[in-house]
C-alpha cells in the first residue's frame, strides 16, 4: 500500500503584482473558484484557486521566469469548448498535440508565460 493519498495542489509562479492577471485567467477564463489564503501566507502575494478535484496555488516570485517545460496536467471535460473560450477571451494560442495514447489534447500558457496541459480521455470505441 502506498503512503501516498493524492494530490493537494500544484504550485506555480508569477511576478510579484500579477495577481489581477492571474485573477481574470484562472477564476475568469478557467472558471476556477479564488481561496482566500491563510492570512500569513497572503502577506506574501500570490492568489490560490480551486475547483473540483484542482487546486493551483500562484506564488509571488521575485526575478520570476516561467515555467516552459514543467507544467500540470489538467483534466477536462470538454477540450474543444475551452480551446474555443481560450482562443476567444484573449487569443491564447492553442497547441495541440497527440502523442499521448488514450487522450486528447492541447497546451496553452497563462498570462505570465507558464506551461499549461489541458488533456480530455477518449472514449473507448
Amino acid at each position: 500500500m502506498s503512503l501516498l493519498a493524492g494530490l493537494h495542489h500544484v504550485q506555480l509562479a508569477a511576478p510579484p503584482g500579477a495577481e489581477p492577471r492571474m485573477r481574470e485567467f484562472y477564476a475568469g477564463e478557467l472558471g476556477l473558484t479564488e481561496v482566500p489564503k491563510p492570512p500569513v501566507l497572503a502577506a506574501r502575494g500570490g492568489v490560490w484557486f480551486r475547483g473540483p478535484g484542482i487546486e493551483i496555488h500562484i506564488g509571488a516570485e521575485a526575478g520570476f521566469r516561467p515555467a516552459r517545460k514543467a507544467h500540470p496536467g489538467i483534466l477536462v471535460h470538454d477540450l474543444d469548448a475551452l480551446a474555443d473560450r481560450l482562443r476567444a477571451a484573449a487569443g491564447h494560442r492553442i497547441v495541440p498535440d497527440d502523442l499521448l495514447p488514450g487522450y486528447r489534447r492541447f497546451y496553452a500558457e497563462d498570462p505570465v508565460g507558464n506551461r499549461l496541459e489541458f488533456l480530455q480521455p477518449i472514449a473507448p470505441a
